[in-house]
């Protein structure tokens, strides 16, 4: 038996109706979008989501400095550690991302195994990777070791539960909508915790994987992950877990305030990717009305784009995201340097650039503007 996936309350069916609502207004948005700034910010969301599942796991990487690693980029500030979980992790999410339009899909044991090999084979054989956990598993309390948080259930039932959570993913709850049901797997896969290791992030993978082959959102706006990866919502993470899921496996326990916590999570990620888009798009508007002014020309305005909304661009990124080789990159970048337009910081390796002394103000200020994101449980 897995945890049930709950009757929802009206004021969970009102939340979820301005998600439906709020997500059409953004894929109309990025399908309006100019292209070469749509694929800046699948990247930025995706960096983030990164960055922030595995500060969760306590491997912390800038998400800028997991934007670099993504794009090949190896003189970023982090440990090798860091930097080799971070490109375990994207590599994990790249194949994800990519079986949001899979044809003839089906959820198995092997995808499941498959994807942890991923995330976690680098760990192999010191921590099993791709294979179900063969002695019990114990889930010590945040700050205190010797405080168990939570007992998995015992080795000899992973199969026939994890046999179990693939038939439910790929016929159970059907009539539930995908969020939902994207919720109750990384709740059912957490707490099975049929892995040595890895198993936060893989949940999160796994419900990540569920709402893009839903369809309505490209993947790369289809994630959470930012938003749990935020200190508070970490702690509350853990907490409505704990709770829920109770101290060992009970999956006869009310998954309810799981769900009103996912729908918050969903509603409020939402409402931050719809503002991120709003920003993008009016930075890049104001880009391209600057460029005669400033004499700049289409192409340099990404790299110019880049800084105003993530503060910084380095030569490769500008190169990849231009298909340009590395003599015109170079040449483009040191010509907004010499326009003060840019300010080149480091050396040759590592060298990146921010906003120059005579970077339109007035992008800046876009890019800064301020929002504000609502409760919809406490606005309802």
């Amino acid at each position: 038996m897995l945890y049930q996936t709950p009757r929802l309350e009206s004021v969970d069916h009102q939340v979820l109706e301005q998600i439906n609502s709020m997500r059409d207004q953004l894929r109309h948005a990025v399908q309006q979008a100019p292209m070469k700034w749509t694929l800046d910010l699948r990247k930025a969301l995706t960096a983030s989501a990164i960055a922030a599942s595995n500060t969760i796991e306590g491997y912390r990487v800038d998400a800028r400095d997991v934007a670099d690693l993504m794009d090949g980029e190896r003189e970023v500030e982090a440990s090798d550690e860091n930097k080799t979980e971070t490109l375990a992790y994207q590599q994990a999410m790249t194949y994800i991302q990519s079986l949001h339009d899979a044809r003839d899909f089906r959820y198995s044991k092997e995808l499941l195994n498959a994807l942890h090999w991923m995330l976690q084979g680098h760990h192999h054989p010191l921590k099993t990777a791709g294979q179900w956990r063969r002695t019990a598993i114990r889930i010590t309390a945040p700050g205190d070791e010797l405080a168990t948080d939570y007992e998995g259930p015992d080795q000899e039932l992973l199969p026939g539960l994890m046999s179990e959570l693939v038939d439910w993913l790929n016929e159970g709850d059907l009539e539930s909508h995908v969020l939902v049901r994207a919720a109750m797997a990384h709740l059912n896969l957490v707490k099975i915790h049929p892995w040595s290791d890895g198993n936060g992030r893989m949940s999160r993978s796994l419900q990540t994987l569920l709402i893009a082959r839903g369809g309505v959102l490209a993947p790369e706006f289809s994630s959470i992950e930012e938003w749990l990866g935020m200190p508070g919502n970490t702690w509350e993470y853990y907490k409505v877990l704990r709770e829920v899921g109770g101290p060992f496996w009970s999956p006869q326990r009310d998954t309810l305030p799981w769900i009103k916590f996912n729908l918050l999570a969903y509603h409020q990620q939402t409402q931050r990717v719809q503002r991120r888009v709003d920003r993008s798009n009016d930075c890049w508007t104001q880009l391209i009305e600057a460029a005669d002014r400033y004499g700049i020309t289409e192409r340099q305005t990404t790299a110019l784009h880049e800084v105003a909304m993530v503060g910084r661009v380095r030569r490769s990124r500008y190169e990849k995201a231009e298909a340009i080789n590395t003599q015109q990159a170079t040449r483009d970048l040191q010509a907004l340097t010499k326009a003060e337009l840019l300010t080149a910081v480091g050396q040759t390796k590592g060298r990146h650039y921010i906003a120059g002394p005579r970077f339109p103000q007035e992008v800046l200020e876009t890019a800064q503007r301020h929002h504000t994101i609502v409760n919809p449980y406490t606005a309802t």
